[in-house]
């Protein structure tokens, strides 16, 4: 991938998307799925979004740029990061505040 292309994706990224990944991240951690259901849930949940068509435009974003892939997972398709995504992860780190997902600390 152009290294200049990827930085100006990566820079183009917002709050809602650095927490679509952390929270991907952090659901494979716990291998446990994570959906769209979830990230509107989430988001709506910390105040960063109200509608479930702002969570579903950061999670095609995220598709889209092969950060996150989507995976039917009974019923529903779950979120799970790509190798890129994990990099963007890293880097957008470091401008961002960790929020924590509120559906994922409720599961074990």
């Amino acid at each position: 991938m152009n290294d200049e292309l990827y930085r100006q994706q990566i820079e183009g990224l917002d709050y809602q998307h650095f927490l679509v990944l952390y929270w991907t991240m952090v659901a494979e951690d716990k291998r446990e799925g994570y959906n769209i259901t979830n990230v509107f849930d989430d988001l709506k949940l910390s105040g960063v979004t109200r509608t479930k068509q702002s969570a579903v435009s950061y999670v095609e974003t995220l598709k889209y740029l092969q950060f996150i892939e989507l995976r039917e997972q009974r019923n529903r398709k779950s979120l799970y990061l790509t190798e890129h995504g994990a990099k963007a992860l890293m880097r957008l780190g470091e401008k961002f505040d960790i929020l924590k997902s509120n559906y994922l600390e409720t599961v074990k």
